[in-house]
C-alpha cells in the first residue's frame, strides 16, 4: 500500500473512530469504509489497536504543530496566555475529529489501550505550565489553570451553552455536527478571555 492509499485509510479511520469510538468500530468497517481489503488494511496495521495508535499519533502531531506555532511567538504577560488559549480554541474549532477522538477517551473509550494521555498530553501540558508559572499571581495554579481551559472548551464544543436570554433556544454542538456558528465562538472567546483576566485580578486586601 502506497503513501495515498495508507493516508487514505487513516484519514477513514481517524473519521470512524471519532464518530463510534474505537470499542464500537472493528477493522473491516475501517477497510470498507475506505474502499480496501481487509489484506491490505493489515499491510499498514496488523490489528486494531495499531491502526489507532497511528491515528491518534497524527492527530497528536497536528495539535502539537498548531500549540509549538502558538509557542513560538509566545510573549510573557497576560497577552500571550490569551493567546495560547485562543490558539487551542481554534485548533479544536478546526478539528472537530481529534475533538471527538480525546471526548471518547474521557468516557472510558479504549480502555484497554491506556497511556495516550501520557504520552501526549502530559509533555505539552507541562510545557505549557512551565512557559506561563512564572507569570501567573501566587494563588493561581499553573497546572489548574491549563486544564481549566481545557475543560471549558472541550464542555463549549461539545454541550454548547443554555442561553438564559427569553424566547433563546439552547445550542448544543457535538464534534459530529455542523461547525458552530461564528457569532457562538466568538461570544465564548470573549467569556474565554475574562475568565483569564479574572485570574490575573489581585486579591483585594
Amino acid at each position: 500500500m502506497g503513501e495515498i492509499e495508507e493516508e487514505r485509510l487513516i484519514t477513514t479511520a481517524t473519521r470512524i473512530f471519532a464518530e463510534l469510538g474505537y470499542d464500537g468500530t472493528s477493522l473491516q468497517m475501517i477497510a470498507d469504509a475506505a474502499g480496501y481489503d481487509i489484506g491490505a488494511v493489515h499491510g499498514v496495521a496488523a490489528t486494531k489497536a495499531d491502526l489507532y495508535g497511528a491515528v491518534m499519533q497524527r492527530a497528536d502531531e497536528v495539535e502539537e504543530a498548531a500549540m509549538q506555532a502558538a509557542l513560538t511567538q509566545f510573549t510573557p504577560g497576560r497577552e500571550g496566555i490569551v493567546r495560547l488559549a485562543d490558539a487551542y480554541l481554534d485548533f479544536y474549532v478546526t478539528h472537530p475529529q481529534v475533538l471527538a477522538l480525546w471526548q471518547h477517551r474521557w468516557m472510558g473509550d479504549a480502555a484497554d489501550l491506556p497511556g495516550f494521555e501520557e504520552l501526549y498530553t502530559k509533555p505539552l501540558s507541562v510545557q505549557i505550565a512551565d512557559t506561563i508559572r512564572d507569570l501567573l499571581p501566587p494563588d493561581v495554579d499553573a497546572d489548574y489553570l491549563i486544564w481549566s481551559v481545557v475543560w471549558c472548551v472541550y464542555g463549549f464544543l461539545t454541550g454548547g451553552v443554555v442561553r438564559s436570554g427569553p424566547g433563546e433556544p439552547p445550542r448544543r454542538h457535538t464534534p459530529s455536527s455542523a461547525p458552530c456558528p461564528h457569532d457562538d465562538v466568538e461570544g465564548f472567546r470573549t467569556f474565554l478571555h475574562t475568565m483569564l483576566d479574572h485570574m490575573f485580578t489581585p486579591l483585594p486586601r
